[in-house]
């Protein structure tokens, strides 16, 4: 099966302005390589599932690479990555996302989501560099798990999330501070805070660092029940964010009534809500999502139903409560591979999750007939701005060339410690916090 770039780059400009007219594929622009989307005027997030996002302004942006990174063909980036690996060997660790193109992932020495990646940075004490092929928050938080002479490196800056942009730290502070002025900072009578941050995985590090200065937790897609449980062990009720689509997924699933899980808008006053509505509430809702899992819908489900009856289909929890509701199974990335591997007879699978991940398991698992959900060809933006040319860039840097003496990092994610201790804090929490 050709991976989802190898299908995008066979388009001639024509047709792929065919395809996404059509709605074969979600933008024309998906044919150009991600540095021509380098260096402009104002940040963006590129084409796919994110492009029509805002992008703030603080939004990092990445320059223009050198141009014999850009003109070379894909096997001269194959083997002068594979050589830059080799000449490294154990001084170097790539970690690779499950959303990356097929292009990228084969490089990495471990596949997963990206709490599984921060742990795996921890797996190669010996390793001097930490190539993360994933987004900023990944790589922010494989630095701050990592050991101290380590260096984390993110091939292409511009590799952002949306999700995690919708939530920053002034916003969060206004909101904290207008629900300490409703429901004080004291514990009550049953010795439980008023309200306790909880925040997904999918934010930047100064949120984390929020989230362990208030007595709250990180969350991760597959622990989010038993983090929340551990919430209201503690507190009366819970500011989740960036995903609202996590927050209440799982909260209704825990019994938590929809009426108790009011949304904050960060651009209205107490988030466009009545103060009792905010006390009556279990769980506070950030107005966040994921662009990409907000493509599902329940008419896809039902026309996977209706072409092949008895399929099983199996969404991200990121997705909106209706897909949730309508699928047979929802779950993390890494459940969705799992069910999947752990299937024996011959099944059908309608999967809603990004399409470099569901392509690479219809390949896997030939055995099976595996498609996404949405039929249209929109990877996520930002994972899809890592390509073989940056990290081709960023390797020989450090390795050497014949033309460069090497030890150069570039692109390196750092996190000040003013930041990593209390986020650190926040990390342990959700470490613990055990499914």
């Amino acid at each position: 099966m050709a991976s989802i770039s190898s299908t995008i780059d066979l388009m001639t400009r024509p047709e792929a302005e065919a395809a996404a007219a059509s709605g074969g594929t979600c933008s024309p622009d998906l044919v150009k390589a991600p540095w021509n989307f380098d260096g402009g005027a104002m940040p963006a997030y590129g084409p796919g599932a994110s492009m029509a996002d805002r992008a703030p302004a603080a939004t990092p942006r990445q320059g223009q690479i050198p141009e014999e990174y850009r003109l070379a063909s894909d096997e001269e980036l194959d083997a002068r990555i594979i050589a830059a690996k080799e000449k490294l060997g154990d001084k170097l660790v790539i970690l690779g996302h499950f959303y990356q193109r097929d292009e990228v992932v084969k490089y990495a020495d471990f596949v997963g989501d990206s709490f599984q990646l921060a742990q795996a940075a921890k797996e190669k004490p010996e390793a001097e560099v930490i190539v993360f092929c994933g987004v900023h928050f990944m790589a922010e938080t494989a630095d701050m798990l990592s050991g101290e002479d380590q260096a984390v490196i993110l091939p292409n800056l511009a590799a952002g999330c949306s999700m995690a942009d919708m939530a920053d730290s002034d916003s969060v502070q206004a909101c904290w501070d207008q629900l300490s002025g409703i429901f004080g900072t004291e514990p009550g009578a049953d010795g439980k805070i008023p309200v306790m941050p909880v925040t997904y995985m999918n934010c930047s590090a100064a949120l984390k660092a929020f989230v362990g200065e208030h007595g709250g937790i990180v969350c991760t897609s597959s622990n989010a029940a038993t983090v929340l449980e551990w919430a209201f062990q503690r507190a009366q009720r819970v500011l989740f964010f960036p995903d609202q689509h996590l927050g209440r997924n799982t909260a209704k699933a825990m019994g938590v009534p929809l009426e108790q899980m009011p949304m904050w808008n960060p651009r209205q006053a107490l988030g466009g809500n009545d103060e009792q509505t905010l006390i009556d509430s279990r769980v506070i809702l950030w107005h966040g999502f994921c662009s990409v899992h907000k493509r599902f819908t329940v008419d896809q489900i039902e026309k996977a139903r209706a072409d092949y009856p008895g399929v099983r289909v199996i969404v991200h929890p990121e997705c909106p409560m209706p897909v949730v509701d309508a699928a047979d199974e929802s779950g993390s990335t890494d459940y969705i591979r799992k069910a999947i591997a752990a299937a024996e007879e011959p099944t059908v699978f309608a999967v809603g999750t990004e399409i470099n991940m569901v392509n690479r398991l219809a390949a896997e698992y030939p055995q099976h007939t595996i498609f996404c959900l949405d039929p249209v060809v929109c990877p996520c933006s930002t994972m899809y701005r890592i390509h073989p040319g940056y990290l081709a860039w960023v390797l020989e840097a450090y390795a050497g060339t014949g033309s460069l003496p090497g030890g150069e990092i570039l692109n390196r994610i750092t996190v000040p410690e003013t930041v990593a201790v209390p986020a650190r804090v926040a990390l342990e929490r959700m470490l613990a916090a055990r499914p």
